[in-house]
């Protein structure tokens, strides 16, 4: 059980701390409602460029990381279709660096020419080196535009295309920052050796005079309900064939999404499990498969991709992935695997409770979701979970008109 206290500033910044005195440290992450379904499909990449920009210095504070290191702290950032997260952690006397420091760049970045220019390169570069030129780097690009036609889903978490990025300006990246980057925005957890008056002073301190920005979630399409099988063949210069196929299913808050996890773990997790076992192991169709759901919070895919062995065909490959799904569908899962994966499952979450900052980050990861109080919920919820629910979710997931198959070959020498 994870114990949290929460208050709220005028300007909207939703605040929870979780006191931890077994600890010297004190990790702070700030949570972002935003990330690349809030852009516009001709401006892609933006969300990414941004965790790229938070660390390219702010308005009164030219050097993010000096400080921080100085005090002792480290520091990272992600971004994903959802959300955007920043995170540190330091030595519990020197945590009011790190309210410093991050009211500083939610107020304002510096917005220099020159910081734009430093990191749009960086981007480009990694575009470049992660999705263009390594072995199936581009997979994810072909396949969400694939799976996805309306919702902005259709476009990966660095962008549809680099143009988009090089031709961002210094107003693109203003307008973005302060339709988004705002206290009402965002939630910040504070985990470890700290009381929940102390963060109330840092708070009301460093964060309460940057201004509400009062913003409006744009309305995202809904995506169609998909009425037939879609394919795409794509050859490459890579070592191996591969399949990917991916079928849609619900959002992350949606009450199946704990069935659906389950059904993946089921077919996926750990060399005990259906597709290693007779895919790999006994059929050596595939020198590796795997399973899982891409972990959005609106609907989400679950995806199978394996790499395929030389003397396997495509056809083969599919058909064989198909057989087990339909067994799946059609036998549903024995007491055994659902014993397993409930205990693998329960294993991670608590793991994922040990450190500071993985705490800090689940309270604002579920707090940005609307309910705090789920990550105390997690073991329950996956207990909860029948073979009868996975046997119901494979039936209404792994339909034919409900797939995108991307046949991904090896160039013919």
């Amino acid at each position: 059980m994870i114990h949290f206290d929460q208050f709220k500033l005028e300007n909207g910044l939703r605040v929870f701390v979780n006191t931890d005195r077994s600890t010297p440290m004190v990790s702070l992450n700030i949570m972002y409602n935003v990330g690349a379904k809030d852009e516009d499909e001709n401006r892609t990449g933006f969300a990414h460029l941004f965790e790229h920009l938070m660390f390219g210095g702010s308005k009164n504070i030219p050097n993010y990381d000096q400080p921080l290191e100085r005090a002792g702290g480290e520091n990272n950032a992600w971004t994903n279709n959802d959300l955007t997260d920043y995170y540190l952690t330091l030595p519990a006397q020197n945590i009011e660096t790190g309210f410093w420091l991050e009211s500083d760049r939610m107020l304002e970045l510096a917005f220099s020419p020159e910081s734009l220019e430093v990191q749009r390169q960086v981007v480009i570069e990694e575009f470049k080196q992660r999705y263009l030129n390594q072995p199936y780097g581009d997979l994810w690009l072909l396949m969400r535009p694939l799976a996805y036609k309306v919702h902005p889903y259709k476009w990966n978490t660095i962008g549809k295309e680099i143009s988009h990025i090089e031709n961002a300006t210094l107003d693109d990246v203003k307008n973005f920052f302060f339709s988004y980057y705002a206290p009402d925005n965002a939630v910040m957890s504070v985990s470890g050796n700290i009381s929940t008056e102390e963060v109330r002073t840092l708070s009301e301190k460093w964060f309460a005079e940057i201004p509400r920005r009062n913003v409006k979630k744009k309305a995202l399409p809904k995506e169609p309900k998909q009425t037939e099988k879609r394919t795409m063949t794509v050859e490459r210069n890579v070592p191996a064939d591969v399949i990917c196929k991916a079928w849609h299913t619900c959002a992350r808050m949606d009450e199946n999404f704990y069935a659906n996890d389950l059904m993946t773990d089921v077919l996926s997790k750990g060399k005990s499990a259906r597709l290693y076992q007779r895919l790999v192991k006994e059929k050596k169709l595939f020198s590796s498969i795997d399973c899982y759901l891409t972990g959005d919070v609106e609907e989400n895919l679950v995806v199978v991709k394996g790499r395929l062995m030389k003397v396997v065909t495509m056809e083969q490959a599919e058909a064989a992935i198909d057989e087990e799904l339909e067994k799946l569908i059609q036998e549903g899962v024995t007491v055994d695997e659902m014993k397993k994966v409930k205990q693998m499952a329960e294993a991670a979450l608590v793991f994922s409770e040990i450190s500071v900052a993985d705490k800090a980050l689940n309270i604002s990861y579920y707090a940005t979701l609307g309910n705090a109080e789920l990550i105390n919920k997690q073991v329950e919820l996956y207990h909860a979970v029948t073979a009868e629910q996975i046997k119901q979710e494979a039936q209404k997931v792994f339909r034919e008109e409900n797939s995108n198959v991307l046949y991904y070959r090896r160039e013919k020498k």
